[in-house]
């Protein structure tokens, strides 16, 4: 899987506002000039894996990567309509595999399946979206925000719940996410960090603990190994 190079282009109107023309005055921006650029590597290519996380602050791009790289498979949301949540997954999908996939990603309340999406909680509707995200067939699914709008007690549990049924099904999984805390419990074959710019890889899932480490070896090397772990390129 490739290296990426984006650039992210801010655009400006021909005739910008009284406002928006006060602050290209005031710090000296070149509209035309007003760009994100995020470079780096996600060495994936010819390896065995199946759940990826790319991770880190706010705005060091992480949907933008995500997007680029993985156009058809990214989900950041889904459209529900007024029915029971049972009747709201895809076509051609069984009962039973309907309730085998709901029960592997946590979502395992027979009566919350015969509500409406809008009544369900924050969880349970995170829970939903993967589920419907699974039972799509799709052969990766990228999902953005994962555990965003969750407490962290609920982010834990459905990340281990999630990494046991995406690896049972065979499906590839890759969550976009802000929150290091579930690593430990996701259990990532790569990460890529979007702070440090660093990718890092081990088949068969890593810990926090192991990731960690080599996330602070990473401060000032752009290039370094370590085991199995290949860093990455620098933004």
């Amino acid at each position: 899987m490739p290296c990426f190079d984006i650039v992210k282009n801010v655009v400006v109107d021909d005739k910008p506002s009284f406002r928006v023309s006060a602050i290209l005055s005031a710090f000296s921006l070149d509209p035309k000039a007003i760009n994100e650029h995020f470079q780096g590597n996600i060495d994936i290519e010819d390896k065995e894996w199946s759940i990826g996380l790319i991770v880190g602050a706010s705005g060091t791009g992480k949907s933008t990567i995500a997007k680029e790289l993985f156009p058809n498979e990214y989900i950041d949301h889904y459209v529900y309509g007024n029915g029971p949540i049972v009747d709201e997954m895809p076509q051609g999908q069984s009962v039973k595999d309907i309730e085998k996939v709901f029960t592997s990603v946590g979502f395992a309340s027979p009566p919350s399946w015969l509500k409406e999406y809008s009544v369900l909680s924050n969880g349970e509707r995170m829970r939903v979206d993967l589920a419907r995200a699974i039972l799509e067939q799709r052969d990766i699914i990228v999902f953005d925000e994962f555990t965003s709008v969750v407490d962290r007690d609920v982010a834990k549990t459905t990340s281990y719940a999630l990494s046991k049924a995406i690896r049972k099904l065979g499906k590839k999984f890759i969550a976009v996410s802000c929150h290091r805390d579930i690593i430990d419990w996701l259990g990532p074959d790569w990460v890529y960090d979007t702070d440090e710019k660093l990718f890092s890889f081990q088949e068969g899932g890593m810990t926090a603990q192991t990731s960690n480490s080599i996330y602070m070896n990473s401060q000032t090397s752009q290039n370094i190994t370590f085991g199995r772990f290949l860093g990455g390129i620098i933004i």
